[in-house]
Parts: structure tokens; C-alpha cells; sequence
């Protein structure tokens, strides 16, 4: 939809879903306000959906611009279900800056909530313009107060995350203390929202609740329910990857190779490579000088009777800049790098250009699931 300050900002299809939700729920509430409207308070309402998703977006270029001022990068901001999301690709490096960062979307919502209450006095009350913003400013309140619970993922819970790493030194000993009030918290909105409701605390009529609404009500706590259960969780698994991505080593992963001339039958390129005790081939030409790397889904696809007759240069994969990787690659680079030329296998180099070896992204996925299995320090 556009990229300011350099972000690109998406809507997710679940934003029509929930965009329709609102202007159907609204327009019942405009048609109580302003019955003489008719069927035009739905247009009424759609414009109060579309406004109070931009005032999201504001929310979530808090988050960007704060981001951006600590020098770190954001790949997107995505409006969807609930909501919106910006996706900050780095952590911060101190809870002074993780609380800074959290703080000031809930802050520029409240001053939204502010400005719009601000307005209503510049114009009639019970009028179109009154409703508008009358419903922007308690929606802005509503995702202030909301995004200000201490638990993940909510901003809330990454203040709260940032003051137990301030207290503690230790940054996921803060993600798991919000995480799991996350999801205490995702058990209270499925108990509890639906409750409120029934017993009129939230300032409804119980005379005006139906069936129907009963299970809308509990519906939509189940959905928010999941989605901070879910949030909380991711929150929980990121943070131990991260902990533990220091350990990725390109390195370590690494497969030993040996190099074979285009024309070696792939027989004869795995019995080298068996005795050698390598398990990857890397093509190189006449001078010695790598030109492809011969992929192994390929290797498994030839039967072996026919294994004499294939020759290893039509089973191999072009070498790109990108596939070649400085052997001391580790973590967060190194998966920068693979991130930024996707590719099966890799061609891991020494400083001299020496080959190294081969590295594949069977390995690297399989080092991330024993980090996730290991316990957190």
C-alpha cells in the first residue's frame, strides 16, 4: 500500500474480513445515533473502518520510526486480523531501548484518543462527524489499554520483558516471564471477555443480549484468546533461536567435498567422494575453479544401475555469488546471507577462495530444531 520511510506497508486478506465485521457491527450502533441515515450509515461505517485502521497503521509507524532511530531493520508492517504488525528483523541491545521501542505505539494511540476527543468538541454531537469520532477516539483507547497488558505479544509484554531483562541481565529470562503472562492472559480474555459482557460490566444493556450475541462474544474471545496464546509461544521460540544462534556455525555445518571434472560419471564422483569420506561434490573446470555444485535430491533421483552413464555436470547446480560463503559466517549473518539467495546447497570458501566445503540447508534446518530442543541458559 505504500512504503513510508522506506517500509513497505501490506494488508492482509483477513483485513477485508475484519473491515466488514466492523462496518456491520458499527453501522447497527450508527442506526440507534442517526436513524434517518438508513442504509447509508453502512458507508458511515465503512469510512469509520478504514479510519480507525489508519490510526492502527500510525500505531504500528511508531513502532517503525523508533526501530529505524535504533538502527534496526524492518522488513514490513502488515495490517490484518486484530490489528497490525511491524516486523522488526533484529532485537534491540538494551531493555532501555526494548521498553522505548514497546512504549511508544500504546503512546501515540493514547494521543490519537486524545486529538480525536479534542475534536469532538469542534463539532455538534449526534451528528456523523460526532459519531466518527466519537468511535475513533474509544477504539484508539481501546487499543492503547489493550496493547498495554504485560504479556506477549503485546507491547505491554515487552516493556514487561525489558524490565525483567533490566532486573535479571538476562534477555529471555524477560521473554519468559511475559510470555508465559501472555498466555495467562489469553486464558483470561477466553474466560473472562465473555463474561463482562454477560453481566453488562462493559457499559452494555443484559437486556439486549441474544444468543446470538452470546456466541459472537465468545467467538471473538476465542480468536483473540489464540492469537496471544500463539504470539506469546512464537515469542517464546524466537527469543531461544536467538539465544542460541551464535552456535550456527557455517564451519561446523559444513560438508566435506571433493572436486570432480564435468564430465566424471556420478559412479565414479561417489566412490571417490565414499573413500575420501566426503559427502558432497562440487563441480570444478579445467584450472580447477568451482563452477557448480552437483545437488543432492539430484544424486537420489538417478537409480544406481544408471549411475555409470550420467555425467556429474547434469545433476549440478550453477554457482551464483550468493552461493559462495566466507567459512566464518556465523549466526545472524550467516543466515542473512542464505536469506538473500536461496538455494538448496552452498559453496562455503575460505578467505583465500579455497573450497571449503559444501553447506546444506537440510543442516542448517536441522541444527534449528536441536537449538530449539536445547534448554535456555
Amino acid at each position: 500500500m505504500g512504503r513510508p520511510f522506506g517500509v513497505p506497508v501490506y494488508v492482509a486478506p483477513s483485513w477485508f474480513l475484519v473491515a466488514a465485521l466492523i462496518t456491520w457491527v458499527f453501522g447497527d450502533q450508527i442506526e440507534r445515533v442517526l436513524p434517518e441515515l438508513g442504509a447509508a450509515r453502512y458507508l458511515v461505517s465503512l469510512f469509520f473502518a478504514v479510519a480507525f485502521y489508519a490510526s492502527v497503521l500510525v500505531h504500528e509507524l511508531a513502532h517503525t520510526i523508533a526501530a529505524l532511530r535504533f538502527k534496526l531493520p524492518v522488513r514490513r508492517i502488515q495490517l490484518q486480523f486484530f490489528g497490525g504488525v511491524s516486523e522488526i528483523e533484529k532485537e534491540t541491545e538494551t531493555p532501555g531501548r526494548e521498553f522505548v521501542l514497546a512504549f511508544v505505539g500504546p503512546l501515540l494511540s493514547l494521543v490519537l484518543a486524545g486529538v480525536f476527543y479534542l475534536s469532538m468538541y469542534a463539532v455538534e454531537p449526534g451528528t456523523v462527524p460526532g459519531v466518527l469520532l466519537a468511535g475513533l477516539m474509544i477504539s484508539n483507547l481501546i487499543v492503547a489499554i489493550f496493547n498495554l497488558l504485560p504479556g506477549l505479544p503485546l507491547d505491554g509484554g515487552r516493556m514487561l520483558r525489558a524490565v525483567v531483562w533490566k532486573i535479571t541481565g538476562k534477555p529471555m529470562s524477560g521473554t519468559i516471564a511475559a510470555a508465559w503472562v501472555g498466555r495467562a492472559l489469553a486464558v483470561l480474555v477466553l474466560i473472562g471477555l465473555p463474561l463482562l459482557t454477560r453481566t453488562g460490566f462493559l457499559g452494555n444493556s443484559t437486556d439486549d443480549i441474544s444468543g446470538l450475541n452470546t456466541v459472537t462474544d465468545a467467538l471473538l474471545a476465542a480468536i483473540l484468546a489464540a492469537i496471544i496464546w500463539t504470539g506469546a509461544g512464537n515469542s517464546l521460540r524466537m527469543a531461544r533461536l536467538r539465544e542460541h544462534l551464535p552456535e550456527l556455525r557455517a564451519r561446523s555445518l559444513t560438508r566435506r567435498a571433493i572436486p570432480v571434472e564435468p564430465v566424471t560419471p556420478l559412479s565414479e564422483a561417489l566412490r571417490r567422494a565414499n573413500e575420501a569420506g566426503a559427502r558432497a561434490l562440487v563441480v570444478v573446470d579445467g584450472h580447477g575453479d568451482p563452477t557448480g555444485i552437483v545437488r543432492e535430491t539430484a544424486i537420489a533421483a538417478v537409480p544406481e544401475h544408471r549411475r555409470p552413464w550420467v555425467a556429474v555436470s547434469t545433476l549440478a547446480q550453477d554457482l551464483t555469488d550468493g552461493m559462495r560463503v566466507p567459512a566464518e559466517l556465523t549466526g545472524q549473518p550467516l543466515l542473512d546471507h542464505l536469506r538473500a539467495s536461496p538455494a538448496t546447497e552452498y559453496l562455503v570458501v575460505e578467505d583465500t577462495g579455497e573450497i571449503y566445503g559444501v553447506l546444506s540447508t537440510t543442516d542448517v534446518e536441522r541444527a534449528f530444531v536441536q537449538a530449539m530442543a536445547r534448554p535456555s541458559s
